[in-house]
């Protein structure tokens, strides 16, 4: 079984909504690069990303919070010797 990690940006942080309601955010992290390492080291070999900010205003929002998750992603690999770590996006259109 592949489970692959979640992370919701909303506002630069890592979040779960209420019922998909924007007002009714629950806060997991300030940090969604510590988040992303620790989705990592718990064994994860993909994750998937949502910019909920991106997602309700049709273009990407949270454009430093995936820039600093993807090198946090990419060191990881790098030291790990794992050949590619797919990180996949949604929210907003590019």
């Amino acid at each position: 079984m592949l489970l692959i990690p979640a992370i919701d940006l909303k506002d630069g942080h890592c979040v779960r909504l209420k019922q998909g309601d924007m007002e009714q955010a629950t806060v997991f992290s300030e940090d969604p690069a510590e988040m992303a390492l620790h989705w990592l080291k718990q064994g994860a070999r993909r994750l998937h990303l949502v910019d909920l900010n991106g997602a309700f205003a049709g273009k990407p929002k949270n454009e430093a919070a995936v820039k600093s998750i993807l090198q946090v992603v990419a060191r990881f690999a790098e030291e790990n010797e794992v050949e590619e770590i797919p990180v996949q996006l949604g929210g907003g259109s590019a």
